[in-house]
């Protein structure tokens, strides 16, 4: 079984102060600070409740399948230098959109402060503008992660913070001329496919082979900073990955 929570580094999450970066030009440009709250639960909520796509039952090899699917995805997340073409290729192994492009839909009326601890993280001065995006990365009709963004304006060019502020361009396109690295800080694991001491458990023959499988919107979380390849931070991401990561048929089991 997966650990429920893998710490890279200290995990802290105190309230912080947000801010939207008004000119995208000057290194120097001035915030708006707004402030606001919002949970895990609320976001779940945001995303409406989730049921696996229809090729998975509720039996124990389903939920196999589905356990190994998670953890690759996890697997290849940690090992790559960018989420964002993580994700496209897995959209492209599983067929799930035509064409293929992840696009980042901007949730404009979303704000969440940036903490002391960010900022070391960042390794920035408490008055140094910190620009916040929340985006719902899509492919097609699958929105397969949520993220929140706090990025450095100043060690962007002009055009990445232009692109950043009005496009529905990923992060990680963006800033590809930059040759951004991740180092994972922490993963959550939100929800198990197998019960805690399944193992151990008596399993009938066929059980919930016939029963629709229903899974929480919300699968696993990844919080990272994302590095310029001069060393530098850019950015802080918190990353939702959701259940719509399982919305393909497999070939084993297509009509």
């Amino acid at each position: 079984m997966p650990m429920s929570s893998m710490k890279f580094a200290r995990n802290s999450r105190p309230n912080v102060i947000t801010a939207k970066l008004r000119d995208t030009v000057a290194p120097a440009a001035k915030v708006a600070v707004t402030l606001c709250a919002a949970s895990p639960i609320a976001m779940a909520a945001s995303l409406g409740p989730a049921t696996a796509a229809p090729a998975w039952q509720a039996g124990f090899e389903s939920r196999l399948e589905i356990l190994a699917l998670i953890e690759t995805l996890n697997a290849n997340l940690l090992a790559s230098r960018s989420a964002t073409e993580t994700l496209t290729k897995w959209c492209a192994a599983h067929h799930m959109a035509e064409p293929v492009r992840l696009v980042a839909h901007l949730q404009r009326d979303v704000a969440k402060p940036i903490s002391p601890e960010q900022r070391k993280l960042l390794d920035i001065g408490p008055d140094e503008p910190v620009a916040y995006r929340r985006v719902d990365l899509a492919c097609g009709s699958h929105v397969l992660s949520r993220a929140d963004n706090w990025y450095v304006p100043s060690r962007l060019t002009p055009a990445m913070n232009a692109a950043l502020l009005s496009s529905d361009t990923p992060f990680g396109r963006v800033v590809r001329p930059l040759h951004p690295r991740r180092q994972t800080l922490d993963v959550k694991m939100l929800w198990h496919a197998l019960p805690q001491g399944w193992e151990m458990q008596r399993r009938p023959a066929g059980s919930g082979d016939s029963e629709k499988l229903v899974i929480p919107p919300l699968l696993f979380e990844h919080r990272a900073v994302v590095y310029a390849a001069n060393g530098q931070p850019i950015s802080e991401v918190d990353e939702s990955y959701t259940a719509a990561i399982l919305d393909f048929r497999p070939r084993s089991r297509a009509d």
